[in-house]
């Protein structure tokens, strides 16, 4: 099963893992529109790697369903089919979660 999109060189798509309802110490809901967005994802596609210049690559460290850490601004908001995704370099990734 995939998303119908190929990354190229050392590109990842990552789909964001929400967070459940929010509340602050008090018990008050924070409505979607004020939340901060998520900082972690699942690899759902990832590119070759980096071409060298005899033309081999570098392979990815990443691998489709890891689970990644990143920064808050990182990627590109891209939308495939109906659903949203964030389309970044492997270089973006603070991590791995395990």
């Amino acid at each position: 099963m995939g998303i119908g999109f190929k990354p190229l060189g050392n590109r990842i798509v990552v789909e964001r893992i929400e967070q459940k309802e929010t509340r602050t110490a008090g018990g008050i809901i924070i409505p979607d529109t004020a939340k901060e967005k998520p900082t972690q994802g699942t690899v759902v596609a990832v590119g070759p790697g980096t071409r060298k210049d005899d033309g081999s690559y570098i392979p990815m460290n990443l691998r489709v369903g890891d689970r990644v850490l990143f920064g808050k601004w990182g990627g590109t908001e891209v939308k495939i089919g109906n659903k949203e995704y964030l389309l970044m370099k492997e270089e973006d990734v603070y991590g791995i979660i395990e």
